[in-house]
């Protein structure tokens, strides 16, 4: 089945975020006094600070959803070797998920039964695209 590895994530997400003015001049502000280095850095560091403070709902909610947490590639010669067992495959997880670039639509569609990953999804627009009706 497919190699799972717990790491922290070298990659990272791009995010669009609206802020009121007020909120943009206090950031602003701590930069300015060197609080912090950017308002990325800010922003950052605030989101580190809010799964912390809820680490342990963050804990027992992956293990209650079953969830892999961190890194979960899926090579064709995985999805293959499930197909030639008769087996479905359910992915559930919290982190970054990567289906490689050289597994077709069609074997991901007769081996991935669904997929719900908090995070970000790795795949060709094919591959998505044939799992639009799994992807939850």
């Amino acid at each position: 089945m497919p190699e799972q590895r717990i790491r922290p994530l070298a990659d990272s997400e791009k995010i669009t975020i609206n802020l009121g003015v007020v909120d943009l001049g206090q950031i602003d502000l701590l930069v300015q006094e060197g609080f912090y280095s950017n308002r990325t850095d800010f922003i950052r560091t605030a989101i580190r600070n809010q799964t912390t403070a809820h680490a342990e709902v963050l804990r027992q909610t992956v293990a209650r959803r079953t969830l892999v947490l961190g890194l979960q590639d899926y090579s064709r010669s995985d999805l293959e070797a499930a197909r030639e067992a008769g087996q479905r495959v359910r992915i559930h997880a919290l982190g970054l998920v990567r289906i490689a670039a050289d597994v077709s639509p069609e074997l991901a569609r007769e081996t991935i039964e669904s997929i719900t990953v908090l995070g970000v999804l790795q795949a060709s627009a094919q591959v998505k695209a044939a799992l639009a009706d799994r992807i939850h």
